[in-house]
């Protein structure tokens, strides 16, 4: 489980500057490892009046642990209000680490990454209006495999401001297709896998009207496409069981 004791350090001088409660959670979209466990050093969230930076001082915990709606929170603290300009994920250098197979391997991060992980959000701060965010980090496409057997950590987050979506979840049947599933909303496609159960969950979507498009990865089934799917803000669209024999 994650712990994390909060703490910041502000670049903004400006005493009277208005500020903004801020919680960052994360979460994850699932992935077919044992364990992947991060060591957040710290995140760095810049307005249109100020930057502030949450330091996470929890240990290195399982992303992989909270999904299918779980999440947990990393970080907290008064953050002054604006516009959202950007937000850096800050990782350390050691304690970063994947489980394959019941072997651990360490997560390098490329040199290229050392100022952090870039986090685009367009959203307001509202002075002292608590303000959630939810961060996705989809493991399927954050680790990579070298081919000498290293494994590197290229992270793939997306930004969900919590007030302001819905969401879509399902189970593909049989599980053992070992699914990917993909909905799809005009030129915007979000991607994950479905579980070992089978289940599959789409947090932090826009409202709108989504197609579901589900391709198994084991050869023998067929792919499968739900139109039509609405999502609400603040409610979750479950589509059931949805078979690919």
């Amino acid at each position: 489980t994650a712990t994390a004791l909060f703490g910041s350090c502000s670049k903004d001088d400006n005493q009277s500057t208005q500020t903004t409660p801020v919680t960052i959670k994360i979460t994850d979209a699932p992935g077919y490892y044992d364990a992947i466990r991060l060591n957040i050093d710290e995140i760095e969230i810049r307005t249109s009046s100020g930057s502030e930076s949450l330091d996470v001082d929890g240990n290195p915990f399982n992303i992989l642990e909270y999904t299918m709606g779980k999440d947990t929170v990393i970080a907290g603290d008064d953050v002054p209000s604006g516009m959202i300009q950007e937000i850096r994920l800050k990782l350390e250098d050691e304690g970063n680490e994947i489980w394959v197979d019941g072997v651990r391997h360490p997560l390098k991060t490329p040199s290229g990454q050392s100022s952090g992980v870039k986090i685009k959000v367009q959203d307001e701060l509202i002075p002292n209006v608590a303000y959630t965010l939810l961060l996705d980090f989809v493991a399927s496409k954050s680790v990579v495999q070298t081919g000498n057997g290293q494994y590197l950590l290229k992270p793939v987050i997306r930004a969900i401001p919590v007030a302001t979506s819905g969401a879509i979840t399902g189970a593909v049947n049989p599980a053992a297709s070992l699914a990917h599933v993909f909905a799809i909303n005009g030129v915007d496609t979000v991607g994950t896998l479905a579980n070992s159960l089978g289940k599959f969950y789409f947090p932090g979507m826009s409202e709108g009207t989504y197609k579901i498009v589900v391709q198994p990865s084991v050869a023998g089934y067929a792919d499968k496409t739900i139109e039509d799917v609405q999502v609400v803000k603040g409610n979750v669209n479950d589509l059931g069981t949805i078979s690919v024999q």
